[in-house]
C-alpha cells in the first residue's frame, strides 16, 4: 500500500486502514476480498511442460543433427545397394542422441522453474484472527489488509503486519534477512531513513516464524503485496541467461550450419560444370556426404556425459549441481558473490573475549565444541580459581533461556536448542569446566522479566540453594551500565567510581571495533520475595561484574579459499544483512580488503544515482545491511559489466539474485526449498571454500571440453577436406557413409569421452578466469582445427591415392580415361583403397588426440601416463576399427576388405606428424 507503517503509531494504522482492535466484520472483510484478493502468491507468465519440452529443438546444434537425421533417411531412399540400410542406422543413432539431450534438457529446465512451488510451501497454512468481535482460526488466504492477527511462539506468521500488542514476541526472520539470531518485536514507531526488514523491529512478515512470546498486529499486505510476495514477483521476473557453454555450441551449431549449407551448394554446382555425365542425384549424393561429414553427430553427447561425469565428480566436493550446463560456467566465473552468516563465517556464535575484575581475558576455539582454554596475557588463566569470572560466567548460564544437547550429527560437541548468542554463553561456561547442570543444582528460577528489543535486557530472579535471592541481569552494555551502582571487583561489592563508567564503555567499544557483539552482565541480592517482579523494582542498583564479547567467527578455511580466487583472477565479494561493523571486520579477517577498506550499506545504494552505484559495483567488495533488492541490483550491475557472476545464499531473500546470477548456489544445511529450487548448485557443507572447489572442478571440465571439441572438428575437417578434394578431382568418395558415422561416433566417440574425464591441464586456477563473451571457436582454436585438419587430409588423402595406384596400376581421371567403379576388378580396387583410407584417417586421429590433452604444451612435455581412461579410449577404439577390418560378418557392413602388412606401414608412416603439431604455438600460448 506504501505507507511508512513502521514509522506511525498504532491509532495511524488503524485509522489508514479503517479497522479497530477488534477486528473487522465478516462482511467487511468479505469486500477487502473481492478489493485485495487472496493472499496467497500468484504465477505469472509460466511456461508449459509441453512448450519447455519442444523448445529443447531450437538449440542450433539440434537442428543440425535434425538436418543429418533428414539428410540419413533422403539418402537411404535415393541410394542403391546396401546404402539404404546404411542410412537408416545412421538416422536411429542421430535420432537418439538428440532425443537424450531433449529430455535432459527438459528435466534441467522443468526443475529450476519450481522456486515458486516452495515458496508457497513456506506460506502459513492457518491463520487467527478476531473477525465480529471473536478469535477465529481461517485458511491464511482469506486474511486481508485490516485483520487483526494473533500470534504466539511456534506460528508462522500470514500476513505482513504492524504490530500493535508485543510481550516478549520474538520472530525467527533468517528465511527473509539471512540472519539467524530472532528479532524481538516491540509496539513503538521506528524513525529510521530506509530501514532494512531486520531493522523494522514494529513489523512481522509472511513466511517468518514466531519463536518466543506473544502478540498481535494488524495485517497491512497481503499476497504479492508483502515481502515474500515481492520476493515471488523477482523470482518470477528473474530469467536464467545461457550458460557460456551455450553460447559457444550455439555459435558453433550457426557456423556448422552455414558450412554444410555452403559445401552442398559448392561441390553440387562443381559436379554440375565439371561432369554432366554423372546423373544429377549421383552428385547431390556426393554433396550430401560431404555435408555429413561435417556435422559431429558425436559432439552433443560427448558434451552431456562429461558435465555428467563432472556433476558426479563434484559431489564428492560437497557440489550438488541441479543445472547441468552450470558444471562448465563456474569455470568461467570471474566474481564470487557470497552471503556471509554460514558461509564465510560458521553460523556458530563464540565467545572470544571477557573483561572481568579489572583484566580482559582472551578465549580460544571456535564453535559448539569443549575444546578452548581461557588466556590473560598470553598466560593461560584458570577461571575455576577467579571467583569473578567464575560469577560472570555463572550469570551467563542462569540468565538464559537457551539450551546446550549432544550434537547427533557428530560434527560438533553440542548443538544450541534456542538463541545462538545465549548458547555460545552456555559453551564458553562450559570449556572452564562450569557444567549447566552444575550451575542450575545451586539454583531454581522463581520468576523472569524477559528481553524485548526496546529494553534491551534480560532479567533471571533464582534462589540459591541456601535460599538467598538474586536478580541476574545481562543486556546491552549502554543499556544495563546506567542502570548499575556498584562493581564487583577484587572479592569485594564497591560503589562504581566517577568515570568509570566511561572506562567499562571504552573497552565495549573496543571490542566492537573486532566485530564482537558485547554483552554486560550485572546482579543484585534480594532482600525478600516480592509479589510482582518489576523491572522498575528489580533492574535498578545493580553490580556490575563484567562484559562477555562474541563472533560468529570465520571458517578456517576461508582465508586460503579467498587468496586461491584472488590468484585465479576471481573477484569475491560479500553481501550481508548484517551491520556494517561486523561485515567489516570479517572482510579484513578473511583477507576480502584490507583494514580500512570500503564497505557500502542498502542505504547507501539508496541515495546513489546510477553513475555513483556503477563506480561502487566496480570498487567496493563488501556489502552491508542489504535488502534483497539491493543483492538483485549488485548481481545485474555485475552482469552488465560482462561478468559471470556466481551468487550464494540460503534465504529466501537471497532468492531472486540467485535465480538471476549466472550460477545461482545454495546452501545444503540452512537453505531454504525455495532458495534450492532457484539455485543451480547446492552446497551439502555451507562452505566458501567448496564454491573454489567448484569452480577450479568448473575450469578442469571447460578444459577438457575444450580438449575434445578441438579433437572431433579436426578429425571432422579432415573427412571434409578430404572427401571435397577426392570429389573435386574426379574420384569416388573416399570414405563411405557408414564409415564416415562410425568414425564420428565409435572411433572419435571414446577418445572424446575420455578426454572428457583426462587430468586437468598444470595451472588451472592460477590463470585467470576466462575472459567474458569470449567465444571457445576463437582464432587459436579455428587455427588449430584447420592447421591439424589440412595435416590429416594430406595423411589421409596420400594413402587414399597411393592405394588406387598401387593396387589399380594408375589413378583413373588423372592418367586415363574414367571408370566404372561398380565393375571388376575396380569395384575390389575402390573398396581396398576406402579401407586404407577409413584405417588412416582412424590411426591419424588417435595419434593426434595425445596432442589434444594441453594446448600448453608440446605432446612431449606432457604426462600420458596419467592419462588411463584415454589409453583405455585408443586401445578399444584400435580393436574396434581392427574388427571392421577383419571381422568377416563385419566387412559387408562397413564396405572394408583386409589391409596387409605394407599397407599399415604407409599408414603409421603417414600418421606420425600428427604428434607433432604444436598447440601452445598455434594457440599462442608459447609468448606466456
Amino acid at each position: 500500500m506504501g505507507n511508512n507503517w513502521y514509522s506511525n503509531d498504532t491509532d495511524y494504522v488503524l485509522e489508514q486502514l479503517d479497522t479497530s482492535l477488534d477486528g473487522l466484520t465478516s462482511e467487511e472483510a468479505e469486500a477487502r476480498l473481492e478489493k485485495y484478493g487472496y493472499n496467497e502468491l500468484v504465477e505469472t507468465g509460466k511456461i508449459s511442460p509441453l512448450k519447455m519440452f519442444l523448445h529443447q529443438f531450437t538449440d542450433p546444434m539440434v537442428i543440425i543433427l535434425l538436418i543429418a537425421i533428414v539428410i540419413s533417411v533422403f539418402t537411404s531412399v535415393l541410394s542403391h545397394g546396401g546404402g539404404e540400410e546404411h542410412g537408416f542406422i545412421d538416422a536411429i543413432v542421430i535420432s537418439a542422441i538428440v532425443i537424450f539431450n531433449a529430455i535432459f534438457g527438459f528435466v534441467q529446465e522443468y526443475r529450476s522453474e519450481q522456486a515458486l512451488e516452495a515458496l508457497k510451501s513456506m506460506a502459513a497454512p492457518k491463520a487467527r484472527v478476531k473477525r465480529d468481535g471473536l478469535w477465529k482460526e481461517i485458511e491464511s488466504r482469506y486474511v486481508v489488509p485490516g485483520d487483526l492477527m494473533g500470534f504466539e511462539a511456534g506460528d508462522k506468521v500470514p500476513a505482513d503486519g504492524r504490530v500493535i500488542y508485543a510481550v516478549g514476541l520474538g520472530s525467527d526472520e533468517a528465511a527473509l534477512t539471512g540472519e539467524s539470531v530472532a528479532v524481538r518485536k516491540v509496539e513503538e514507531p521506528i524513525h529510521l531513513d530506509g530501514p532494512s526488514v531486520g531493522d523494522m523491529k514494529n513489523m512481522v512478515f509472511q513466511g517468518t516464524v514466531v519463536v518466543s512470546g506473544k502478540g498481535n498486529a494488524i495485517a497491512t499486505e497481503t499476497g504479492m503485496s508483502t515481502k515474500f510476495g515481492q520476493i515471488a514477483d523477482m523470482v518470477q521476473q528473474s530469467k536464467k541467461d545461457m550458460t557460456p557453454l551455450q553460447h559457444d555450441l550455439e555459435d558453433l551449431g550457426k557456423k556448422l550450419g552455414v558450412l554444410v549449407i555452403a559445401l552442398c551448394i559448392i561441390v553440387f554446382a562443381a559436379e554440375l560444370l565439371k561432369d554432366i555425365s554423372d546423373s544429377p542425384m549421383e552428385m547431390l549424393l556426393a554433396a550430401i556426404a560431404l555435408a555429413v561429414s561435417a556435422i559431429p553427430e558425436g559432439l552433443p553427447a560427448v558434451v552431456t556425459i562429461t558435465l555428467a561425469i563432472g556433476v558426479q565428480q563434484m559431489v564428492a566436493r560437497n557440489a550438488i549441481v541441479r543445472r547441468l550446463p552450470s558444471v562448465e560456467t563456474l569455470g568461467s566465473t570471474t566474481v564470487i558473490c557470497s552471503d556471509k552468516t554460514g558461509t564465510i563465517t560458521k553460523s556458530e556464535m563464540t565467545v572470544q573475549s571477557m573483561f572481568v575484575n579489572g583484566m580482559t581475558l582472551s578465549v580460544t576455539g571456535v564453535g559448539y565444541n569443549k575444546d578452548g582454554e581461557f588466556f590473560r596475557a598470553s598466560k593461560k588463566f584458570d577461571i575455576k580459581e577467579d571467583e569473578h569470572a567464575t560469577l560472570l560466567l555463572k550469570i551467563g548460564q542462569l540468565c538464559s533461556n537457551s539450551l546446550l544437547q549432544e550434537d547427533p550429527t557428530g560434527a560438533a560437541d553440542w548443538m544450541i536448542v534456542g538463541d545462538p548468542t545465549e548458547g555460545s554463553l552456555l559453551v564458553a561456561a562450559e570449556k572452564a569446566g562450569l557444567t549447566y547442570d552444575a550451575t542450575w543444582s545451586e539454583y531454581k528460577e522463581i520468576s523472569e522479566i524477559s528481553f524485548d528489543s526496546a529494553r534491551k535486557r534480560m532479567t533471571s530472579i533464582c534462589r540459591s540453594d541456601k535460599g538467598e535471592l538474586f536478580a541476574f541481569s545481562k543486556g546491552a552494555p549502554e543499556i544495563l551500565l546506567p542502570l548499575c551502582n556498584s562493581i564487583y571487583e577484587n572479592g569485594r561489592v564497591r560503589p562504581l567510581r566517577e568515570g568509570e563508567r566511561e572506562n567499562i564503555i571504552g573497552i565495549n567499544a573496543g571490542f566492537a571495533e573486532n566485530a564482537l557483539r558485547v554483552l554486560a552482565f550485572a546482579y543484585r541480592p534480594i532482600e525478600k520475595e516480592l509479589p510482582e517482579y518489576e523491572p522498575e523494582t528489580v533492574e535498578r542498583d545493580l553490580i556490575f561484574v563484567g562484559l562477555i564479547g562474541m563472533i560468529d567467527p570465520p571458517r578456517d578455511e576461508v582465508l586460503g579459499a579467498i587468496k586461491k580466487c584472488k590468484d585465479a583472477g576471481i573477484r569475491p565479494i560479500m553481501i550481508t544483512g548484517d551491520h556494517e561493523l561486523t561485515a567489516r571486520a570479517i572482510s579484513v579477517d578473511v583477507g576480502l580488503i584490507e583494514r580500512g577498506g570500503k564497505v557500502t550499506t542498502g542505504a547507501m545504494i539508496d541515495k546513489m544515482d546510477e553513475a555513483t552505484f556503477i563506480e561502487t559495483i566496480q570498487e567496493c567488495d563488501v556489502y552491508a545491511r542489504v535488502a534483497p533488492r539491493h543483492k538483485l541490483q549488485i548481481v545485474n550491475a555485475l552482469k552488465d559489466m560482462g561478468e559471470v557472476v556466481a551468487m550464494t545464499g540460503d534465504g529466501v531473500n537471497d532468492a531472486p539474485a540467485i535465480k538471476t546470477a549466472n550460477v545461482g548456489i545454495s546452501m545444503g544445511i540452512r537453505g531454504a526449498d525455495v532458495t534450492k529450487e532457484a539455485s543451480d548448485v547446492i552446497l551439502t557443507d555451507d562452505n566458501f571454500a567448496t564454491i573454489v572447489d567448484a569452480v577450479e572442478k568448473g575450469r578442469e571440465i571447460y578444459s577438457n571440453i575444450r580438449k575434445f571439441v578441438r579433437f572431433l572438428l579436426s578429425a571432422n575437417f579432415d573427412e571434409i577436406f578430404l572427401i571435397f578434394t577426392i570429389i573435386m578431382i574426379g574420384l569416388p568418395l573416399p570414405i563411405t557413409a557408414i564409415q564416415i558415422l562410425w568414425l564420428n561416433l565409435a572411433t572419435d566417440g571414446f577418445p572424446a569421452l575420455a578426454l572428457g574425464v583426462d587430468p586437468p591441464e598444470e595451472g588451472v586456477m592460477t590463470r585467470p578466469p576466462r575472459e567474458p563473451g569470449k567465444k571457445m571457436m576463437d582464432r587459436g582454436m579455428i587455427s588449430f582445427v584447420v592447421v591439424a585438419g589440412f595435416i590429416a587430409f594430406l595423411s589421409s588423402a596420400f594413402v587414399f591415392l597411393w592405394s588406387l595406384n598401387t593396387y589399380g596400376g594408375w589413378i583413373p581421371g588423372l592418367t586415363g580415361p574414367t571408370v566404372d567403379w561398380n565393375s571388376a576388378p575396380w569395384e575390389s580396387v575402390l573398396d581396398h583403397a576406402r579401407t586404407a583410407a577409413f584405417a588412416g584417417v582412424v590411426s591419424f586421429e588417435l595419434l593426434f588426440v595425445w596432442n589434444c590433452r594441453d594446448e600448453y604444451h608440446p605432446v612431449w612435455k606432457t604426462h600420458i601416463t596419467q592419462s588411463r581412461a584415454l589409453i583405455g579410449a585408443v586401445m578399444l577404439s584400435v580393436i574396434l576399427t581392427l574388427a571392421t577390418i577383419y571381422v568377416p560378418f563385419m566387412q559387408p557392413l562397413f564396405q572394408t576388405m583386409p589391409l596387409n602388412l605394407i599397407d599399415w606401414v604407409i599408414i603409421i608412416a603417414t600418421c606420425l606428424p600428427a604428434l607433432f603439431i604444436p598447440p601452445h604455438i598455434i594457440f599462442g600460448h608459447n609468448k606466456e
